[in-house]
């Protein structure tokens, strides 16, 4: 009788405490630098947070090995609800590309929400004699091999991004990785490579100055940043998406009453105008997804890119 009352009492402060949530500060973990997408919604969520829920949440930025050292931080912490984690595509790809991940993506956190999306931007110098994706996969065909292709670095979106181009098109360009998405740029618009994928936020001001040419959008539809862009499939390869993605997660074992006060503050969030805004420079929308639907989601791309990865032949790190 003791240990069952003791067991009631337990039972009902841990219902309290769900019910109170959340009675101290709340920090979201961002696995990258300022200013980046992950970055701007999570403080774009955290600020929603604050207001919705009468306490501080804050973002950390724990930047490092792919993402990776934020994302085990996150994977480590208190399944209390005190710490949540912003992350974007890495969450999945860093598990296809590297041999060891400290963490697992499915069995390590309790989904959210999906977030937001945003495509890359196929660009290519404008001595490039494409103006067409029709015509650039033409071009690469009839000269396999000697075209290449610029990247912030193996593994990257943009990398994968290009890789499934190759598969779906049946192309061969050329693998050349960068430190960084700017420097892939600045050699584009050098003419030193003749092709990148690059976000929208980086390849609109160059496109509107005629420094690069923008052949197709790697979404599923045009974006507003360039609307006069089509998507890849759109523009004649039939099935082809691949899109960067932010989703808002918590360590697994968050109690599902937490987990779904947030979903539903969130998704608040994410329908507002003021987010709409804050995304769209970088050709990002948001999004939003029930839990269950990110869970799928993240699996789906966990097989997507591991057959995109041995395919193209990419050997794990």
């Amino acid at each position: 009788m003791r240990w069952a009352s003791l067991l009631l009492c337990l039972w009902a402060c841990q219902a309290l405490a769900q019910a109170n949530y959340p009675a101290r500060p709340v920090r979201i973990i961002v696995p990258s630098p300022p200013a980046g997408g992950t970055d701007i919604l999570g403080r774009v969520l955290a600020d929603h947070f604050t207001r919705a829920f009468g306490q501080q949440f804050f973002v950390e930025n724990k930047p490092g090995a792919g993402n990776i050292i934020g994302i085990e931080a996150a994977a480590r912490a208190a399944p209390d609800g005190y710490t949540l984690l912003m992350s974007a595509s890495p969450l999945a790809l860093n598990t296809v590309l590297y041999k060891q991940v400290p963490y697992d993506p499915v069995r390590d956190f309790a989904p959210i929400t999906l977030a937001a999306t945003a495509p890359n931007i196929l660009i290519v110098h404008p001595g490039v004699p494409a103006k067409s994706l029709a015509e650039f996969i033409a071009l690469a065909k009839q000269k396999p091999g000697t075209l290449s292709y610029g990247t912030p670095g193996i593994g990257t979106s943009p990398h994968l991004c290009m890789e499934l181009l190759k598969t779906l098109a049946g192309i061969d360009v050329q693998h050349v990785p960068y430190r960084g998405t700017a420097a892939a740029m600045t050699d584009v618009i050098s003419g030193q490579i003749a092709v990148a994928f690059s976000t929208a936020l980086a390849a609109k001001p160059q496109v509107d100055a005629g420094r690069v040419r923008a052949l197709a959008v790697s979404g599923p539809r045009r974006v507003e940043a360039l609307p006069s862009v089509p998507s890849v499939a759109e523009a004649g390869v039939p099935g082809y998406e691949a899109m960067q993605w932010y989703g808002l997660l918590a360590p697994a074992g968050v109690p599902g009453r937490i987990i779904e006060r947030l979903h539903a503050e969130a998704m608040t969030a994410l329908r507002s105008p003021e987010m709409k805004q804050r995304l769209a420079t970088d050709g990002a929308e948001p999004l939003g997804s029930t839990p269950a639907e990110f869970a799928v989601f993240i699996r789906q791309e966990l097989d997507k890119w591991g057959r995109v990865v041995e395919a193209a032949h990419i050997e794990r790190q």
